[in-house]
């Protein structure tokens, strides 16, 4: 049991009646406590930790990927990016500037893997090149589409100097 004394204090040379001592019982006070505790440790949530997962390759590389299945995603500023199907020198779909709404890059991703399916009959491969002016959200962003558009082969890659120079053409490095 938890208490609290207090013994009066000695005063002069009066003589007075003899008081008390005060106790105060606290073991109510010290239940409160250690159930508001208790209450506070079971109901708080930690914040769960945010990841993305990432699939990595097994196995043996199988060799290059032909040209006719690899679309091309380049990262610039200003919430733009830029894709094309096949080779930044000889594109199959020529270098084209768009945003990262659903109606630029999720419907780019949609069409280009439409036309690669019907052409060649296999999935679609993308390599996603974030630029140096690009930010951080576009690339998570991009990411996420590669999600929400099922495309199961996709890696990130450096940004190639003809990229770069076909982002400078468009106003987006």
């Amino acid at each position: 049991m938890a208490e609290l004394n207090s013994t009066p204090e000695k005063s002069g040379s009066k003589k007075r009646t003899k008081r008390i001592a005060l106790r105060v019982d606290l073991t109510a006070m010290v239940d409160l406590a250690f159930l508001l505790i208790t209450f506070f440790i079971m109901t708080t949530t930690l914040t769960k930790p945010k990841a993305m997962d990432v699939a990595m390759p097994v196995g043996d590389i199988q060799g290059p990927v032909p040209q006719s299945r690899t679309m091309t995603i380049c990262l610039g500023k200003n919430n733009q990016a830029m894709y094309y199907l096949g080779m930044a020198e000889k594109p199959i779909i020529a270098a084209t500037l768009t945003n990262y709404s659903s109606s630029g890059l999720r419907k780019a991703i949609f069409d280009t893997r439409k036309y690669v399916q019907q052409t060649t009959g296999k999935s679609m491969l993308v390599i996603i090149k974030p630029a140096e002016s690009s930010i951080y959200e576009n690339l998570v962003t991009t990411l996420d589409e590669m999600t929400i558009t099922n495309v199961q082969q996709y890696a990130i890659a450096d940004i190639a100097p003809k990229d770069i120079s076909l982002l400078k053409d468009r106003q987006a490095y």
